[in-house]
């Protein structure tokens, strides 16, 4: 009698090597569902206690008694609606001359040689090593000797020497990818430098553009310790400044100030929107060269 075949046992999948399986699968989800729950709790925290009125932030996990009490103060009843176009003024300045100097200074290190070329550069590093704690005081002689101190001007210049020095060295590793050959036509056609500058090269130059942009909007809308020293009347305050009104000796208005805080973000979130398409090429332009 004639044995019984053993089976073959049909092989099994290969994982390849870059597949993940499903349990590293299951556990990478469940990671970056917790990391993104704990970098939106305190988001969502302040948005529940902006709606609980005046009283709110006692009880703010409690899910009723929701009113835009708070909102409809800070819009009547507080300076917030001059804070916000004065911070608008200050930003959008600062983001218009400092994306421009960044810009020129960027291209002429990537394209020109000249004499005290590695000095300027250097010195855009040594300037980002000092704190602000450092720099309030020289900075307030230099405002006060030029006339500037209280005015939008005076912490226009004051935030572009904070932003362009970081914008002006990651846009000059964008224009070294930028090819050469480029300058070269322009010049062909009969181009001046400013003008291959202008119509080639800055168009070209968008996504690093926006990146710059981006962050020297934000360096101006959400900084505090410069426009608290330079800004002295009420109708200059930014929001910065604006808000400190709210916390007292006695008491805080934590209502009006996480009201406050919430239609701050507005401006910063429209800003990411419209820059977000550029961001990534802008942000890993000038890793490699070619």
């Amino acid at each position: 009698m004639s044995a019984t075949p053993t089976p073959v046992r049909a092989p099994g999948r290969v994982r390849r090597r870059e597949e993940r399986s499903p349990l590293a699968s299951v556990a990478l989800h469940a990671t970056l569902i917790l990391a993104s729950l704990i970098a939106l709790f305190p988001v969502i925290f302040i948005v529940l206690v902006s709606l609980r009125g005046e009283n709110g932030w006692t009880h703010p996990t409690e899910l009723s008694g929701f009113s835009l009490e708070n909102y409809t103060r800070v819009l009547g009843e507080t300076e917030f609606g001059t804070w916000f176009l004065n911070s608008l003024v200050v930003a959008g300045g600062t983001t218009l001359v400092g994306v421009l100097i960044s810009a020129s200074a960027g291209y002429a290190v990537s394209r020109l040689r000249f004499p005290g070329l590695r000095p300027l550069m250097w010195s855009f590093l040594v300037f980002q090593m000092f704190p602000v704690a450092v720099l309030i005081v020289p900075l307030y002689n230099i405002l006060g000797t030029l006339g500037l101190l209280d005015s939008y001007g005076g912490l226009i210049l004051t935030y572009c020497s904070v932003a362009v020095p970081f914008c002006a060295w990651m846009l000059k590793g964008y224009f070294d990818t930028i090819p050469a050959e480029i300058d070269e036509a322009g010049r062909v056609d009969g181009l001046s430098p400013f003008g291959t500058f202008w119509r080639l090269i800055l168009p070209l130059a968008r996504p690093g553009l926006a990146v710059t942009a981006f962050y020297t909007f934000l360096t101006a809308w959400s900084e505090v310790a410069f426009a608290t020293q330079f800004m002295s009347s009420e109708n200059s305050y930014t929001l910065a400044v604006g808000l400190q009104t709210f916390i007292g000796p006695h008491r805080a208005e934590w209502g009006l100030m996480t009201a406050s805080s919430v239609l701050i973000t507005i401006p910063a979130g429209l800003m990411f929107f419209f820059a977000q398409r550029h961001l990534v090429a802008g942000l890993t332009a000038g890793g490699t060269k070619g």
